[in-house]
Formats: structure tokens, sequence, C-alpha cells
């Protein structure tokens, strides 16, 4: 085979790699956008096979496309769907032109695929046309941003497992952290008591909350306007041939999609991204969140809360003996913050696009299955690198309990909220605790202290140890 073969367009004449799958709309691309190391996102263009594979079966069912040539590029697109020919696909990720050069990579990458099962040589058009015969019946407009929807529903589903797998994690932990009495507190200040399953508990909650949206929102992403062509009126799309190309898509994906049914709404506006991308941004709020309080209470190991600890999984400092960091729970926070940043790409890009089409899908389609790949390998990773053995330091949850001030809440029903407070001076300022003083005044006997301190009286709703302790109305 030569180094070289000539392609001619409508702008005129290129030379194309000869062993290259890819034509000259793909060499022009290359020319006009070497702007990253990024690549579109595979998922994007397994996807994109996927509706070249159905988009070809319908148009053999409506009697468009002969049935030899058809099979071959059927046969083409379920190859690259399956990951074959990969290295083809070298359209770079930031892109304009709405997707239109990923299409025509793939456009051309069929062609050439299915003219050598056919018996010929790369670049040999008569034979199979990446315009006349792997996209007629289509437009970018139409195909792109259906790919896009079959590939962020996968990674979405996805994602909503993997949280739900950290999630059910975090209940475990609550359960086992059940017991464990602690210091609670808002506002980095010394709050009432609560136990470490409460808090590991609240963890689950926020993400079964990210976990339900997720698997809910996957529906918005099920309306496609495949059959809608350039404007989504349909032009050059026989109806046939339309409903035919969304059957295919259901069998080949397994997914259920849906002709939408206003195809120029579905055309024009990309709101339905930035709105999976919202309920991803929140997901990573809670991750970033919950990392946060895993570094904040294991923090020490002397010099810190170290109420809790997190698996000893590499050393942390060059210089510094027996240092070990965070790592996990940095490296979830970070992955979070990126999420926001790429929910914000999302934002503006969505709202950017003009009368029929938004330009702006490539960027579109880069940023959200990226940010859906990231938090779930994030996600994946802080549940069996971190949550799944993080163990309770029960002696170090007691010690800050103990020396803080803020049982004193729990008297204040008894004996009024100055009087706690007085209390609660005493006892810092003569370096003792909070039952001791009171005991001291003769505010409370041991006994009723100790009922009073039971910790599921204190992290119940009502009067800790009122069942026990009789006080009158006036204290």
């Amino acid at each position: 085979m030569s180094e070289f073969r000539v392609e001619r367009d409508l702008l005129g004449e290129l030379k194309v790699p000869g062993d290259a799958y890819y034509g000259i709309h793909t060499v022009r691309a290359l020319r006009n956008f070497p702007i990253s190391s990024f690549l579109v996102p595979w998922e994007l263009i397994a996807a994109l096979a996927e509706v070249k594979q159905a988009c070809t079966l319908a148009n053999m069912k409506a009697g468009l496309l002969d049935g030899r040539i058809g099979e071959a590029i059927v046969a083409a697109a379920r190859e690259v769907a399956g990951g074959a020919l990969a290295d083809q696909f070298v359209v770079d990720a930031f892109q304009g032109g709405a997707g239109t050069s990923t299409n025509m990579n793939m456009n051309e990458v069929l062609a050439n695929r299915a003219i050598e099962i056919l018996g010929g040589q790369k670049g040999q058009y008569g034979i199979v046309d990446p315009l006349g015969h792997v996209n007629l019946s289509q437009s970018t407009n139409d195909v792109y941003p259906t790919a896009l929807k079959v590939a962020a529903i996968r990674v979405v589903i996805s994602l909503s497992e993997a949280i739900a797998r950290l999630q059910g994690a975090l209940q475990k932990k609550e359960q086992e952290f059940a017991g464990v009495l602690k210091l609670g507190r808002t506002e980095m200040r010394d709050a009432v008591p609560i136990t470490l399953g409460q808090e590991f508990g609240a963890y689950a909650e926020a993400f079964a909350r990210d976990r339900w949206r997720l698997f809910k929102v996957e529906e918005r992403l099920r309306q496609v306007n495949l059959g809608g062509t350039a404007v989504g009126t349909g032009l050059n799309a026989k109806r046939e041939y339309i409903y035919a190309a969304i059957s295919e898509l259901q069998s080949i994906t397994g997914l259920g999609i849906a002709r939408a049914e206003n195809m120029v709404d579905v055309t024009q506006n990309a709101d339905v991204f930035a709105e999976v991308s919202g309920l991803v941004k929140a997901a990573a709020v809670n991750l970033a969140k919950v990392s946060s309080d895993m570094r904040l209470l294991s923090m020490g190991p002397r010099g810190g809360l170290a109420e809790i600890k997190l698996p000893v999984l590499q050393e942390g400092s060059s210089i510094m003996p027996d240092k070990v960091n965070p790592v996990i729970a940095e490296m979830a926070t970070g992955v979070a913050f990126q999420v926001m940043s790429f929910d914000q790409a999302i934002t503006l890009a969505a709202s950017s696009g003009q009368l029929e089409l938004n330009a702006f899908l490539p960027l579109i389609a880069f940023n959200l299955l990226t940010e859906l790949k990231l938090l779930m390998n994030a996600v994946s990773i802080f549940r069996t690198h971190l949550v799944e053995g993080v163990t309770a330091d029960e002696e170090r949850c007691r010690k800050w309990l103990e020396e803080s001030l803020c049982l004193a809440t729990a008297l204040a029903p008894y004996i009024g909220h100055e009087e706690a407070g007085e209390i609660s001076k005493a006892a810092c300022a003569e370096g003792k605790t909070i039952g001791e003083t009171a005991v001291e005044r003769g505010c409370f006997s041991p006994e009723e202290i100790q009922a009073i301190f039971q910790p599921r009286e204190l992290t119940r709703p009502g009067i800790a140890g009122s069942k026990k302790v009789k006080r009158d109305e006036e204290g």
C-alpha cells in the first residue's frame, strides 16, 4: 500500500495516510483542531457506531440502501462498537461544528472498513461512500446528540450503581458505629453529643438522594431526535426510516430510547445535559463534604481529633518518617472540585445554543462524559480504599466528649439555661467535667448525672434522663 492516497471533497484535494481508515474530512479536522491531547470520549464513539448501525438497518428496511452495502456497513459498525479501530478516531475533543468532524470521522472509518469487507481498497468510495451510504438519511445534528444521550445514559447508570454501593458501605458503618458516643460539632465548635453511627448514617442518606436523583434523570435522556436530520423537521428522512431507526436503536442498545414528540425542540435545546450535569455536581458536593469530614475526623494522630482511623495506604512524606496522609479523601475532594468546574462549562455551553442548533455539543459531550466517569471512579475508590476500612477510636471519642462543656446543654431543662451556663463556666475554670461540677454544686446526684449522660438518652429526641430524674416544674 502506498504511503498516501489522494482524496477529494468540495474544497479540493488532500493527502490521506494510505493505511488510515479515516479520510479527507478527518484530515481537515486534524489540521483545524490541533488543540489538546484529549480525544472524543470512547463512550461517545461506541454509541455513535451503534447509531450508525441502527440507521443503516433502517435504511435497508425502508428500501433506501442496497442490502450488500448495508450489511458491510453494519458489520463495520458492530466492530467499532465492540472496540475495534479505536486508533482511527483521532479528532480532538475540542472542535467546532456541533460534532460534524466526529460524525465524518465515523462515516469515513465505517465506509473504508465496509469497502474492505466487500473486497475493495481504502478510498474506493464508489463501493461505499461515507456520505451517500453511511450517512444516508442522517445529519450530524440528529445522530450526534442521539449518540451522546446513549453514552450518557450508560455512564449515568454506572455512576448511580457506584453511589448505591457507597451508600451501602456507609450504612454498614452506621450500624458498626451505632454505640460510639462522641462530641458533635457545629461551626467548628463543640456542640451536643452524637454517635459516630449517626454521622455515617447522615452521609449514607446524602448519597441515597444522589443515587435516586441520577436513577430518575436517566429517563430524561431517553428522548432523542434521531430522524430529525438538520433542524428536527426530518427533511430527507422518510417516515418509514425514522420509526425503523428508533426501533433498531432500542434493540441494539437495550435502552428505552424514544422518539421525541418535538424533535425541533430536542435539536435546538441542550438543557437536559445541563440538568444531568447539575445532579452530577450535587453528588460531587456531597462527596467533597464527606471527604472533608473524613480528613477532619481522622486528623492527628496525636495533634488532632483522631476520632476515626483511615486505612494506611502509602507513606505521606519524603522527609517526615511515618507520616501517613488521607490521600483518598484528598483525591475525592479534588475530583469533586473538577466535576464542579466541568458543570460550569456545560452550563455555559448549553446556554449558548443559537436558533436551531447548539454548536457547542462537543464541549458538552467531553465535559459531561468525563465528569461522569471521573466521579464514578472516585466514588468507587472512596468506598473500597477508605469507607470500607475506616475504624473508630472509641477512647478518643470519649475523651473529647468528657472534656467538652457541651454536656451542660443536657442539664438545662432541669436547672435552666443560666444555671447550666454557670456550671459550664465553673467546670472550665476548675478543669473539671460538667458532671463533676454539677454534683459538687449540689444540682444533681451522681446517679442522676449517670442517667442523664447515657449515650442513648443524649442522642435521641426528648429530655435526657427524664424517665429517671424527677424534678418539679421549678427545678
